[in-house]
């Protein structure tokens, strides 16, 4: 049974913890968050232990849990800088996730319930699916990439570093979405979307810039986020 440390007590961390406690296969040990007023409480039933810095000083596996992926693609970064290396990082599938032929998972990653992965679809480092995701054939979505429940790609999309797709969005067959760029609910994806670009509607279209890549803050939409850097709570 692997120990694990759920790095920000966000929403996505306490998700992230129910669907381990129901796989019966590891176990959460402790929140990691900076946010010093939640240092020696209890989140459902777990303490938070200390600041993200404490991650490099353990044994435990590491799963990032703040929402949005560019404050993922941060902490990732930080504690790089710390010495944690890939082989540190935990990946956590609920057991009811499909995961087709061909199909490669990246370190860090978090599938929760019902997701499919038809085949061959491949997935970066520290990806987020949330509940009933469906990937379907030669999907590839790069590190980072935040899925919303109920997000569903055709085949042979490709899905840039830090994108956040939005619930019940969907994507057509070919399509590429750029880097930072966010999709909002129940969006209709039929075109390509440039990089740091928000698209909604049905068929979806632009409606602003995000923010840069590297900049951690609030992205329309996003599941959970950073305060700051420094305070990793939802």
């Amino acid at each position: 049974m692997t120990r694990i440390l759920l790095v920000a007590a966000s929403g996505l961390a306490r998700e992230t913890l129910a669907s381990i406690r129901s796989s019966g296969r590891d176990t959460v040990v402790g929140f990691l968050d900076d946010d010093e007023a939640l240092h020696g409480t209890v989140l459902d039933g777990v303490p938070v232990l200390g600041g993200l810095d404490e991650a490099a000083r353990g044994r435990e596996k590491l799963l990032l849990c703040a929402g949005q992926g560019r404050s993922r693609a941060a902490i990732e970064a930080r504690l790089a800088g710390l010495g944690v290396d890939v082989g540190r990082y935990a990946t956590h599938v609920h057991p009811s996730v499909v995961i087709g032929g061909g199909s490669r998972i990246g370190a860090g990653s978090i599938l929760l319930a019902g997701c499919v992965l038809t085949s061959d679809v491949t997935l970066g480092r520290h990806t987020v699916l949330m509940p009933r995701t469906v990937l379907t054939h030669d999907d590839v979505l790069a590190d980072h990439v935040t899925c919303a429940a109920g997000t569903t790609l055709a085949g042979r999309v490709h899905v840039g570093s830090r994108a956040y797709l939005g619930m019940q969005s969907s994507v057509r067959q070919d399509v590429r979405v750029g880097e930072d760029a966010v999709i909002g609910m129940g969006a209709v994806v039929l075109q390509d979307v440039p990089d740091a670009q928000t698209w909604a509607g049905n068929p979806a279209g632009p409606l602003r810039r995000t923010e840069p890549a590297g900049v951690v803050g609030q992205s329309p939409g996003a599941h959970a986020s950073l305060r700051t850097l420094k305070g990793t709570a939802s």
